[in-house]
């Protein structure tokens, strides 16, 4: 009998011209400039996207109404090495509040150079979903998850150079 198990993590990484120190403050202070607004489940426009840089803080949006929604929770802040968030959005995308049901992300940056920074991000645990989690992990391995963070990432990191 020949069983495949399915890949339960996503693996994304990118190259920036960036010290790591910057490399990580871009993403982490401005996470809000290089998500897409439209990838929010609040009913109302994001007026922004806020990443709480610390263990215990969360990244969220809220909206131009005022209204909040907490999709990650900052479980390692390692300033200027790694982050590890969870994921709290079911394969429904709604809020998940229970987090045995959550997957985490973790993103780390490696000094290539003095000036070149590897950023890569590992989506994992995501069988934790339950029913359906196949298909958080298509999106976030499709061309609108985190390839295109890591992209909107790189330009933002160019730009500010």
């Amino acid at each position: 009998m020949n069983t495949q198990i399915p890949i339960a993590s996503v693996k994304q990484s990118v190259v920036v011209e960036a010290p790591i120190e910057r490399a990580f403050k871009v993403f982490t202070e401005d996470f809000g400039s290089f998500k897409p607004p439209e990838h929010n489940l609040l009913a109302a426009q994001i007026a922004e996207t806020v990443f709480e840089p610390r263990v215990g803080g969360h990244v969220y949006d809220r909206g131009v109404d005022g209204s909040e929604c907490r999709w990650a929770r900052v479980l390692a802040y390692e300033p200027p090495n790694r982050v590890l968030l969870s994921w709290d959005i079911s394969p429904q995308w709604r809020i998940e509040t229970d987090p045995a049901k959550t997957s985490e992300w973790e993103v780390r940056f490696t000094a290539e150079t003095a000036g070149r920074t590897r950023v890569e991000i590992e989506h994992r645990n995501l069988e934790r979903h339950g029913q359906g989690w196949e298909g958080v992990r298509d999106s976030v391995a499709g061309d609108q998850g985190w390839p295109l963070y890591l992209q909107r990432y790189a330009d933002l990191v160019a730009r500010q150079a």
